[in-house]
């Protein structure tokens, strides 16, 4: 399974705890889903979370820093995706559909406008965790 983050969700997931945190660590955690970057998301990522606002010492930003190299997927975002709504938002539309991603998680709802450039399935992170993660954790059985 193929998943971009929007960096809404990776923040949340730093900051808070919680259901982002938790969904962010159960794709990372599995061998079967990847983490989808591209090199201009990966900046992001970094120049976000590197903001003074946050106040995240050294050591935690180093271990986020090390998961994301170790725990992502690096793909080319394909050129001339054209978001108007958000224009800062077309990276992780490109990244999706250069990779052919199954999901993009994000908290946000500008991406609602998106679903109908993309056959990836939006999703929120609560949404994310019940119809993915809570189904991929019960028995095989079950599902």
């Amino acid at each position: 399974m193929r998943v971009v983050i929007d960096t809404n969700v990776l923040v949340s997931a730093i900051l808070k705890d919680r259901t982002p945190e938790e969904v962010t660590l159960f794709i990372a955690s599995r061998d079967d889903m990847e983490w989808l970057v591209t090199p201009e998301i990966m900046t992001e990522y970094r120049e976000v979370l590197g903001r003074r606002k946050f106040s995240l010492p050294a050591d935690i930003l180093h271990q986020w820093f090390t998961m994301l190299d170790v725990l992502t997927t690096t793909c080319s975002g394909s050129e001339g995706v054209d978001f108007p709504r958000d224009r800062k938002d077309a990276k992780f539309i490109a990244c999706a559909l250069a990779a052919k991603a199954d999901y993009l998680i994000t908290g946000d709802r500008d991406f609602a406008e998106a679903q109908k450039l993309l056959t990836t399935t939006i999703l929120s992170v609560s949404q994310f965790k019940r119809l993915v993660c809570e189904r991929l954790d019960r028995p095989r059985s079950e599902r």
